[in-house]
């Protein structure tokens, strides 16, 4: 198979009909990525034999991303043990754990000089840990190599693995990021295998096992959740005590994803973004091309020194 062809996502989901792409508007529109920091940092991840989300998931912001040489590096493999309708990577039997991966991705974080890493994960419920001792290596070694590099982490849920979270949290990663995705009465089809009061206590656990950590979480609309949903999972995120929050446009990978419902309006962006900071979040990312770890080292870094200043 050609290097430039991807295996078919989701093979399961090929006997569906197909949904009919959207044309997009203006303002969701993105440049192909051509630029020379693109491609030296794609040859240095198939170098480390990193996976990245960027690339599985077809994130839009691909080409600003590493252009600046950022990116948002996927452990535990490329193959998940869940199946969820909004999502690009590939669905099926995962292979062995590497174990040279978090010296791999402490030599990438080197290499590209990153100021602020964020690591993420396929689903891995095939592991008694659900991936959670991956995670600890990986913050580890980074502290090790690079102790001046702020790290944050966005975990699956970790659900049925006793002991994951706390793990995961005993490492002191700076951010913890676990994504609700969408709002609850969208789970069933959307996020099948999870269970958003779970996610949600996930996020408030963190905070009870470290109240220094940030907690972050991320949803996405056009999915056909409703204005009142959105801010009733706001709500729901602060009486978690959730410190940050993404909001961005659902994209649908391939026709056989779930469809686009609508376009979301930079306005009503800037609306949501406006309520959030009046419900207490320390930081609101919302706008149409908002990713979880889109601008996330930027952000943090603006919050630190925010809180350097206060204290001066």
């Amino acid at each position: 198979m050609s290097e430039n062809v991807r295996p078919l996502r989701h093979p399961e989901k090929a006997r569906k009909p197909e949904n009919p792409h959207q044309k997009k508007p203006a303002w969701i529109r993105v440049k192909a990525p051509t630029s020379p920091e693109y491609g030296e940092t794609r040859k240095l991840m198939r170098e480390l034999n990193l996976n990245t989300v960027c690339e599985e998931a077809a994130c839009p912001n691909i080409g600003e991303c590493w252009a600046v040489k950022h990116a948002t590096v996927m452990i535990l493999g490329d193959i998940c043990t869940r199946a969820c309708a909004f999502c690009n990577v590939a669905t099926g039997k995962p292979g062995a754990v590497d174990p040279l991966e978090p010296e791999n991705l402490a030599i990438a974080a080197g290499r590209m000089g990153m100021k602020h890493l964020v690591i993420t994960s396929v689903d891995r419920d095939d592991l008694a840990d659900g991936g959670a001792g991956q995670f600890v290596k990986c913050i580890e070694r980074l502290r090790e190599t690079a102790p001046a590099t702020t790290i944050e982490i966005l975990t699956p849920d970790f659900r049925d693995k006793p002991g994951a979270l706390e793990a995961v949290v005993l490492a002191k990663p700076d951010v913890f990021n676990h994504n609700l995705e969408t709002v609850p009465r969208l789970y069933p089809s959307i996020r099948p295998g999870a269970r958003y009061f779970h996610s949600l206590k996930l996020l408030d656990r963190a905070k009870d096992l470290d109240p220094e950590i940030f907690t972050k979480s991320g949803i996405m609309v056009g999915l056909g959740e409703t204005r009142s949903e959105v801010l009733q999972v706001m709500d729901d995120l602060r009486s978690a005590r959730v410190d940050f929050l993404t909001i961005g446009q659902y994209l649908a990978p391939t026709t056989r994803h779930a469809p686009v419902d609508r376009f979301v309006t930079p306005d009503e962006f800037a609306e949501y973004k406006r309520l959030a900071e009046a419900k207490g979040f320390l930081l609101v990312s919302a706008s149409p091309l908002t990713r979880s770890s889109h601008h996330a080292g930027e952000d943090f870094a603006k919050l630190q020194a925010a809180r350097q200043a206060g204290r001066a």
